[in-house]
């Protein structure tokens, strides 16, 4: 009886361990998480952060010409006048291209409204080609007198008082003379800019006309 519970207790042990066999003594391993995708780091467009200094602007081919052609005429046409009617400023050198007869006189001359007359008849014989300048010297006027002394006359030309700089100017181009309203004093400027000679006493009409049609080149 002993025995046969010795056997059977071993029996049982016996099913006991492998019972246990099996069945896994260990947790199963889980699987590796996934290590996430290696991601390149987006090299951003940045722009620049220092600004290109700015370009100085460039003058024109046509100013720089201009310029150019300025420094090479003579200085009593660089200097800047008042167009007693219309207030509007203006050198000798912006009627370039054209023929230009300039008349220096004072509104208190006789001898210059005798010369202007014949300025004004030539004048009327001419194409719009022509230009015709009188500079008030000489005498102490503004520019509204100056006006009314070429509306009251009837002499529609450009009408300007000489400031001291071209006062300056006319001396050293061309002398006292040139300062003397009696004399009738006068003088062209042709397309290209060259000057004549100063002239002094009265031209009729025809003659002027002439004078300047020559000087035109036509």
């Amino acid at each position: 009886m002993l025995r046969f519970a010795r056997v059977l207790a071993l029996a049982l042990l016996a099913a006991a361990c492998s019972s246990q066999a099996a069945t896994p003594t260990t947790a199963p391993t889980a699987n590796p998480t996934a290590e996430p995708p290696t991601v390149e780091p987006t090299v951003e467009q940045v722009a620049p952060t220092t600004e290109s200094p700015m370009m100085e602007a460039t003058p024109s081919a046509e100013a720089m010409a201009a310029e150019a052609d300025n420094m090479d005429l003579p200085a009593v046409q660089t200097v800047v006048l008042t167009n007693a009617s219309t207030g509007e400023t203006f050198t000798l050198s912006d009627f370039a291209g054209k023929t230009v007869l300039v008349e220096p006189m004072a509104t208190w001359c006789p001898n210059c409204r005798t010369q202007l007359g014949n300025v004004m008849q030539a004048k009327q014989q001419l194409s719009d080609d022509f230009v015709f300048v009188a500079l008030s010297v000489g005498e102490n006027i503004s520019d509204s007198d100056l006006a009314a002394y070429a509306d009251r006359q009837g002499f529609a030309l450009v009408f300007a008082i000489a400031t001291q700089e071209m006062l300056q100017e006319l001396t050293d181009q061309f002398g006292r003379a040139a300062l003397t309203p009696p004399s009738t004093p006068h003088f062209i400027i042709r397309p290209d800019g060259s000057m004549s000679q100063l002239f002094t006493g009265y031209e009729p009409p025809d003659q002027l006309v002439t004078s300047l049609t020559e000087a035109s080149g036509a």
